[in-house]
């Protein structure tokens, strides 16, 4: 577990949005391309980080080509590991942003949505998370198992969080947050999810939830297993424990 915090961070108003990506080859031009497109209007300082977990799928030509035309588009590989939760704290650890971002390559996410993420936090939010469950949100493509291990694993989530913070979508895996809530936190590097630990563990006072509709996986497949599951189990206990 590593330590977020960076003595010569950026304290200013730039975003870095991390985007964790294993076999995403086939989605990560469409989602940089939209995520500029997005952010370019706002007028804001920001980079898109992109953390391959050593895929082997070209993903690194794709960026380079990219990040060639603008250079606030990069990657950065990580050798011999693997975890959601621990390359979402690596590309954190790459950037020199004041606030933090972090969305799936897989355009389940929606880049549009990025704005109204930004000015919510800018409204005074510690935190803004997207969120599938908050009212308006919308689930068009999940199946009914899907629904239920979702609603499960958002029920065993439930006494952990804070009473104050706690919000409907504590799994959402699309948020923005300040690094000064988080300098001091140490992530567990091997879960799936990095938002519940950072609403237990991190210095968050505010938290704003923006619904939206899950989009639908245009290539890859799911990075969900038993192992991850087990993993989610593990965080669960430490966090009760250290309640």
């Amino acid at each position: 577990m590593h330590s977020l915090f960076l003595p010569q961070a950026d304290p200013s108003q730039k975003l870095g949005l991390v985007i964790p990506t294993l076999c995403e080859a086939g989605n990560i031009r469409e989602l940089l391309e939209r995520v500029r497109r997005t952010l370019d209007p706002l007028g804001i300082e920001y980079e898109s980080v992109v953390v391959d977990d050593d895929s082997g799928d070209d993903i690194e030509t794709l960026v380079n080509d990219l990040a060639r035309q603008d250079p606030r588009m990069r990657l950065v590989t990580r050798k011999n590991a693997r975890g959601l939760a621990g390359a979402i704290a690596y590309g954190w650890r790459c950037t020199d942003a004041g606030i933090l971002g972090v969305m799936d390559a897989d355009l389940q996410h929606p880049p549009e949505l990025l704005p109204q993420l930004w000015y919510a936090l800018q409204s005074g939010a510690d935190a803004v998370v997207a969120s599938r469950y908050a009212t308006k949100a919308r689930r068009p493509n999940w199946s009914r198992i899907r629904y239920l291990i979702s609603h499960f694993a958002i029920v065993m989530a439930w006494p952990v969080q804070r009473p104050a913070i706690r919000v409907t979508d504590p799994m959402s895996g699309f948020f923005l947050v300040r690094r000064s809530c988080i300098e001091s936190v140490r992530f567990q590097q091997e879960g799936f999810k990095i938002l519940l630990e950072i609403l237990v563990r991190g210095k968050v006072r505010t938290v704003v939830e923006i619904p939206f509709t899950f989009g639908k996986r245009r290539t890859g497949k799911s990075k969900a297993s038993l192992g991850i599951a087990v993993d989610y189990l593990r965080l669960l206990v430490r966090l009760w424990k250290e309640r």
